[in-house]
C-alpha cells in the first residue's frame, strides 16, 4: 500500500462555509448543517444547534472565501470506488498516462473523490508496465491504489477476461506484480482453489495488501480456507462465481457470513436483482458492503465499441458485453458510476441515506486504509464531499477542499 498521510489541523487560508444543507454525518443525518473548509480539510462540521467539530469554534461566515447557502440540499462525503477499470472512453489498463487521468476526471465529475485502478487480465510483462504507470498516480495523490484483477482467476469463471492469459496463482508471479507496483498495490483477486492460490492468499496478507476472493469456482469449504489464509473481500459477490445453492452454498455463503470479508456489490439494476442486493446488506450489515463500479471505458459515456483490456466490448441500452471470441456476450464489467449507485440504492432498494453513505465511502475507506483523511465529512479529514440536490443528483463536487463542480454552475 501506499505510505499513509498524516491528518494535520487546517490551515486558515481558502475559506469556503456551506450553510444550510443537511449533512451526512458519521453519527446520522444532522438538518440545516454548516460545515467550514479550509486549507482542503475540513475545519468544523455544526448542526443548527450544536458544535459537532472537534475545533469547538464557532465558524465565521465572514468576507474570506466564499459562503454558500445550500438550503434544500444532502452534502456526503466524496465516493470511494476500489474497483474500476476505465471510464470516459479510457482504460486504466492503457498505460497512457494521460488517459488514465481523463478516466479519474470522469469518475471524480460524478463523485468518486479517491479510487482504485483496476487492471484486466493480460501477459505479465503487460501487466507489469502498466502497474509502473498507475503507481506514479498513486504517488502524486491521483489513485488510493492499484487492484490486480486477474491473471490468477479461473477459466470457468473468466467472465471478461482473456481465457488463454488466465493462469495458475504462482506465489512468485504474485510478488513480481506487487514489486512493479512499488509498494501501491491495495488489492488483488485471486481464484483461491487454483493451484497456488491459498499460498498466494498468505502472501498477499502478509504483504499488506488485500486479498479478494472472486473469478472462482470454489467450493464452500475451500472458501473458508481462503478466508482463514488471510482472504477479506469478495470481489463483486455472486458474479463470476457459483450460484447459492441449497446443498453447494459455495463461496456465496462462505463470503457472506464470515464477518472478516467485505463483500463488493455492482449496484446498476443489471448485475444484481434487487432482492438479492437487499439479500447481501441484511445479511453482511452496512459495515460489510461496499459498493464498487467495476466500470470499464464507456462509464459516462454513450453506446458504442470500447476497448477493456486486450478484448472489444459492445455497449448497447447501456449493459457492456464482450463482443467477440470464446466469452462473446458476457457482461463486461458495467458502465456505473458512484453517483446512480447512491441514487439507485436510496430510491430503488430501500436503502437509508446512512446506509449508502457506509457502502460508497466510509467502509471503502477503512478496507483501502485511508479513513484517517477521508470516507467521511470529519473535522480535519480532507474536504472530499458531493451536494446532492432533492433527486439526489450530483450539484456539486469538493475534492481536497477544490471544486471539481461548482453548485452555483452546475
Amino acid at each position: 500500500m501506499a505510505q499513509q498521510q498524516s491528518v494535520q489541523r487546517p490551515s486558515d487560508a481558502g475559506r469556503t462555509v456551506l450553510t444550510g444543507a443537511r449533512i451526512a454525518r458519521p453519527s446520522g443525518v444532522v438538518e440545516r448543517g454548516r460545515i467550514a473548509v479550509e486549507g482542503g480539510r475540513i475545519a468544523a462540521v455544526r448542526s443548527r444547534d450544536a458544535d459537532l467539530g472537534r475545533d469547538g469554534g464557532e465558524v465565521a461566515a465572514g468576507a474570506e472565501g466564499e459562503t454558500m447557502d445550500l438550503s434544500g440540499h444532502l452534502i456526503v462525503p466524496g465516493f470511494v470506488d476500489m474497483h474500476v477499470h476505465g471510464g470516459g472512453g479510457g482504460s486504466f489498463s492503457s498505460a497512457d498516462p494521460e488517459e488514465c487521468l481523463a478516466v479519474i476526471g470522469t469518475h471524480r465529475r460524478h463523485g468518486t473523490t479517491s479510487m482504485v485502478a483496476s487492471t484486466v487480465t493480460g501477459e505479465l510483462t503487460d501487466l507489469a508496465r502498466q502497474a509502473a504507470v498507475l503507481a506514479e498516480l498513486v504517488q502524486q495523490g491521483e489513485l488510493a491504489g492499484i487492484h490486480f484483477e486477474g491473471p490468477f482467476i479461473s477459466p470457468h469463471r473468466c467472465g471478461a477476461h482473456q481465457p488463454e492469459l488466465l493462469r495458475d496463482p504462482d506465489p512468485a508471479e504474485v510478488r513480481r506484480l506487487l514489486d512493479a507496483a512499488h509498494g501501491t498495490a491495495a488489492m488483488m483477486t485471486v481464484a483461491p482453489e487454483l493451484p497456488g492460490g491459498l499460498d498466494s492468499v498468505r502472501l498477499l496478507a502478509d504483504a499488506g495488501v488485500i486479498a479478494a476472493v472472486g473469478h472462482t469456482d470454489s467450493s464452500y469449504d475451500a472458501t473458508r480456507r481462503a478466508i482463514d489464509a488471510g482472504a477479506t473481500v469478495a470481489t463483486h459477490l455472486f458474479n463470476a462465481m457459483p450460484a447459492l445453492a441449497h446443498r453447494a452454498p459455495g463461496p456465496v455463503a462462505a463470503l457472506l457470513e464470515d464477518e472478516r470479508i467485505t463483500v463488493e456489490l455492482i449496484n446498476d439494476g443489471t448485475h444484481l436483482h434487487p432482492s438479492v442486493l437487499q439479500l447481501a446488506v441484511r445479511q453482511a450489515g452496512d459495515g460489510r458492503v461496499a459498493f464498487i463500479t467495476d466500470a470499464m471505458g464507456a462509464a459516462g459515456m454513450s453506446d458504442g465499441m470500447y476497448p477493456l483490456g486486450p478484448m472489444q466490448v459492445e455497449v448497447k441500452d447501456g449493459v457492456a458485453r464482450i463482443s467477440g471470441g470464446p466469452t462473446a456476450g458476457s457482461i463486461a464489467g458495467s458502465t456505473l458510476t458512484l453517483d446512480r449507485a447512491f441514487r439507485r440504492a436510496v430510491t430503488v432498494d430501500g436503502l437509508t441515506v446512512d446506509q449508502a453513505v457506509q457502502a460508497l465511502s466510509a467502509t471503502p475507506a477503512r478496507l483501502l486504509g485511508i479513513d484517517d483523511r477521508t470516507g467521511s465529512l470529519s473535522y480535519g479529514k480532507d474536504a472530499d464531499l458531493l451536494v446532492l440536490d432533492a433527486a439526489y443528483a450530483v450539484v456539486g463536487v469538493m475534492r481536497r477542499g477544490e471544486w471539481l463542480v461548482h453548485p452555483q454552475k452546475g
